[in-house]
């Protein structure tokens, strides 16, 4: 399932922001990307993310950004006065034009960034700020998949009515193969017994018994209802289904396959298609689904 979130705060002028992604994964995978003296924040998304998520791809990134740590800049005195008694030195030695201030200013060590130091007790108040806007973040990026799911449920109810619509139009077309197997083998008969032939009535009630068992379907359009049902539970229930439902296709599949396989009529096959193409949109949406 799909979802984002950002949340952004401010500890005195110390500012931090959380940004989450979340895509469709079989599984669930977590990409943190914390700056440099937050990575003990990367267990600390971990462990959210496994409260939160059971499935998908799950980005986090964490920025920061100290106002005070950028800084003054200051004069390293003691490195720019030994460089002036250098010049002072080489003057009458070396024919060169004075030092201007720029220059002297840009040479590595003089100009310096006086950072202010951070206690320990500003460093826990950050802390706890930064994983309090991770827990946010993460509400919020449970709050936008629920809201998605319940879109997919939609969707996903709608596919589980047209395999039961399917389901029961095949009820009715299997009820009529006894018959048609019946009339189809007399037909065959006629055409391979020669005329004043007789057959023998116990062996052609075997021989329909034995082909009309071969293409029973009733079994699997009984097993396609149960399926059907169980899904409807497992939506309804709600939660972390998406596994369940993915077994279950695979379910709808090999029954749908097999009313295919064991179908003695057009009609029945070209239902069993149906179903088979019905179920396949079923399992795209549920792909999407944790």
């Amino acid at each position: 399932m799909t979802g984002f979130a950002r949340t952004s705060g401010a500890v005195g002028d110390f500012l931090w922001t959380w940004e989450l992604k979340s895509v469709n994964g079989r599984s669930l995978d977590v990409r943190c990307r914390v700056p440099q003296g937050f990575e003990a924040m990367d267990g600390a998304v971990r462990q959210a993310a496994a409260e939160h998520l059971k499935r998908g791809n799950l980005s986090v990134n964490l920025s920061v950004d100290e106002i005070a740590s950028r800084g003054r800049l200051t004069v390293n005195r003691e490195a720019l006065d030994q460089i002036l008694d250098l010049v002072g030195e080489m003057k009458g030695r070396v024919d060169a034009a004075p030092p201007s201030l720029d220059g002297l200013l840009g040479l590595k060590g003089v100009l310096e960034i006086d950072t202010p130091p951070v206690d320990e007790a500003t460093m826990v108040e950050r802390q706890r700020a930064i994983e309090a806007g991770l827990r946010q973040a993460m509400a919020e990026l449970g709050a936008m998949r629920r809201v998605e799911g319940a879109r997919l449920a939609g969707m996903i109810l709608s596919h589980l009515d047209e395999v039961e619509r399917l389901r029961v139009a095949a009820v009715a077309t299997a009820s009529a193969q006894p018959g048609n197997i019946r009339q189809r083998l007399e037909e065959q008969l006629k055409q391979l017994i020669p005329e004043g032939v007789p057959v023998d009535p116990e062996r052609l009630v075997q021989e329909l018994a034995i082909i009309a068992g071969r293409a029973d379907v009733r079994e699997e359009i009984d097993r396609l209802a149960a399926h059907v049902e169980a899904a409807r539970d497992l939506i309804a229930k709600g939660g972390a289904v998406g596994r369940k439902l993915d077994f279950l296709c695979q379910e709808f599949n090999r029954e749908a396959n097999t009313l295919c396989s064991k179908a003695a009529d057009l009609a029945l096959t070209n239902l069993g298609i149906e179903l088979k193409a019905a179920i396949e949109q079923l399992r795209e949406q549920i792909q999407n689904i944790e």
